[in-house]
């Protein structure tokens, strides 16, 4: 049973420290109660109070982590409902099914894209998860060797307890796939499956209440890591058994239903149903979603999509500030400026990029933030930009200096010139799709 903030407090130093970030041990106590951070951050907590203590700074959807070759899918770890009271931890991972009554051909066709699929947004790599691969009456060991011959990401086996067993025997060391799923007929053997293995397993029912008791009776096997997969495949069968299993996690502390979620929105059939499916799967507390079709355009709408859910608010996405170099720029190339916000930074670098012009970027260090967001706060003026294009050396790299301001922070014109009396200083556009058409006519 999970201990309560007072329970805790008795258990830690309580010397109000203050280095765990906290004001006092009962505040940080109460914290760690609703599982919003982690024993860890106290530095004085003794052995045996942590031990006792290990339930309670335990994230309440366990983390569960399927691999091969070094690459990763990692599920649960979460310790809220909503992305604005904390975060997300674990985007969800996506992969493309493939069926052992296809052709080694077919299988390879399917699955080669899948691992070759990588595409860039706002400076993070986006990829698939892996292969589910899916005994439907075929050859299920030769359908994961002809998988394994282009695609070594990792890999979902769904079948009975005998066709997972062929499956695994031509997976390697390093490989932990998710053996799907333990059922009320065959929990014992997909049981043994799993613990031979040392693979997470997936347990499917059909109601809440079959589903704690399936995880109880294989958690009685000493097996620890599991997968919740709801029968349901409608819309609002879905949504309504995610939410109540990680409502029932988070919010009741309830043990058997505090694991990752696993999502067929490919059982579906029509691509377009499967896309929706998929979208409500990355919002509503999937972990593993498993496809039947592979589009490039469909796969960058659900990445994005899970890239945006699972970014935490608090820190925006940033890169690092500096001088950027695009289309390789000579000393009489001028120096245009923007924050290091990753969205305000990849839409200047693009648009003056695609247009094969040449100038400098100079990012200046606004703690993540917009242009406008930035100014309006006080950390993107004349003083900041300036004290940056001196950190950076910026007149070392050119002959000809000007320096081109966002066209909404023309007000800073003025005092720059004071600032950085040596430069020309321009104002451009106010939108960085125009910055093409000003460097071509105005510099």
């Amino acid at each position: 049973m999970a201990l309560t903030g007072i329970q805790i407090y008795k258990l830690l130093p309580q010397t109000n420290c203050k280095e765990c970030g906290f004001p006092t041990c009962l505040a940080f106590a109460m914290k760690l109660a609703a599982k919003q951070v982690e024993l860890a951050k106290c530095p004085y907590v003794s052995e045996e109070s942590a031990a006792q203590l290990a339930e309670a700074s335990a994230p309440p959807v366990r983390p569960i982590t399927i691999k091969s070759n070094g690459h990763e899918v990692k599920g649960g770890n979460e310790v809220v409902m909503f992305r604005h009271n904390k975060r997300f931890f674990s985007p969800p991972g996506l992969f493309v099914r493939v069926y052992d009554d296809q052709s080694a051909e077919d299988i390879k066709a399917k699955a080669k894209p899948v691992a070759d699929y990588v595409v860039d947004y706002v400076g993070m790599d986006l990829s698939m998860g892996g292969i589910a691969v899916q005994a439907r009456g075929g050859d299920f060991g030769a359908a994961v060797k002809a998988v394994r011959e282009v695609n070594s990401l990792p890999l979902i086996l769904i079948g009975s307890p005998d066709e997972i067993k062929s499956g695994l025997e031509g997976l390697g060391d390093d490989d932990i796939p998710l053996l799907c799923s333990a059922t009320a007929e065959n929990w014992e053997q997909m049981a043994a499956l799993a613990k031979e293995h040392n693979a997470p397993l997936a347990v499917e029912a059909g109601n809440i209440d079959d589903m704690a008791a399936l995880v109880e009776k294989l958690e009685g096997k000493e097996l620890t890591d599991f997968v919740l997969s709801p029968k349901q495949r409608t819309m609002i069968g879905t949504l309504t058994a995610n939410t109540t299993m990680r409502r029932m996690a988070l919010k009741e502390n309830y043990r058997q239903l505090g694991f990752p979620i696993i999502n067929f929105p490919g059982d579906a059939g029509d691509p377009s149903r499967e896309l929706t499916l998929a979208m409500q799967a990355i919002g509503k507390y999937s972990s593993f979603i498993v496809l039947d079709h592979f589009d490039p355009a469909v796969a960058y709408s659900l990445l994005v999509l899970r890239a945006n859910i699972y970014t935490d608010p608090q820190e925006p996405i940033q890169v690092t500030p500096g001088i950027y170099e695009i289309n390789d720029p000579g000393p009489d190339d001028p120096f245009l400026v923007t924050t290091n916000f990753s969205i305000t930074y990849f839409s200047v670098a693009n648009e003056v990029e695609s247009m094969g012009l040449p100038a400098w970027l100079l990012v200046t260090d606004s703690e993540g933030m917009s242009v406008l967001t930035a100014w309006a706060a006080g950390k993107f003026d004349a003083e900041i930009i300036a004290k940056d294009a001196k950190r950076f050396n910026a007149a070392e790299k050119v002959t000809k200096k000007r320096i081109v301001l966002p066209g909404h922070t023309a007000v800073l014109s003025g005092e720059l010139e004071e600032e950085l009396p040596d430069w020309e200083v321009k104002v451009g556009p106010k939108e960085a799709v125009d910055l093409p058409a000003y460097l071509k006519e105005a510099i």
